[in-house]
């Protein structure tokens, strides 16, 4: 599921698509502009899915609860970028940490601030990620997750 009108999600797209292809996966494309969508993507959905990934965006973001209220009562896990979505009964999700990358950014407005040229500072790219979990999601999808999925995951929702 991906709001059309938001550009990162064309590039995520492409990504998934390869991805998929190597993997021997069928995508089935939800297009979505606004919350109201999201009904009829379901509807869409109903019995051709075994799963549903969502690009994360501002309109997914904003109604990520709804999104997965309508995945849980079409018992499809659910995999998302950011860990908000877990917390919202989402069934996982693996993704850039931003409170780290909030960190990085406040050293780097420090350097600037005590002289740094900006054109000096390297563009960094997110180092760190979370994979979390959440098991409650799972034990409503009946779905056991392995053990040792569980201790590599860096959080996990109960």
């Amino acid at each position: 599921m991906a709001n059309v009108d938001y550009s990162g999600g064309l590039t995520e797209r492409d990504e998934i698509d390869t991805a998929a292809r190597t993997l021997g996966l069928e995508i089935i494309s939800l297009p979505i502009r606004r919350m109201e969508d999201v009904a009829a993507a379901f509807e869409e959905l109903k019995g051709r899915a075994e799963s549903l990934y969502t690009v994360g965006d501002p309109l997914s973001h904003a109604h990520r609860l709804r999104i997965n209220t309508f995945a849980l009562a079409a018992r499809l896990p659910t995999m998302f970028p950011q860990r908000e979505y877990v917390e919202a009964a989402g069934l996982m999700s693996y993704g850039t940490n931003y409170l780290d990358l909030n960190r990085r950014a406040a050293e780097y407005v420090d350097k600037i601030l005590r002289g740094a040229k900006p054109g000096d500072l390297p563009v960094q790219q997110p180092t760190k990620f979370d994979l979390v979990v959440n098991l409650a999601t799972a034990k409503a999808l009946a779905l056991t997750i392995p053990e040792s999925f569980l201790t590599r995951a860096d959080e996990v929702i109960e």
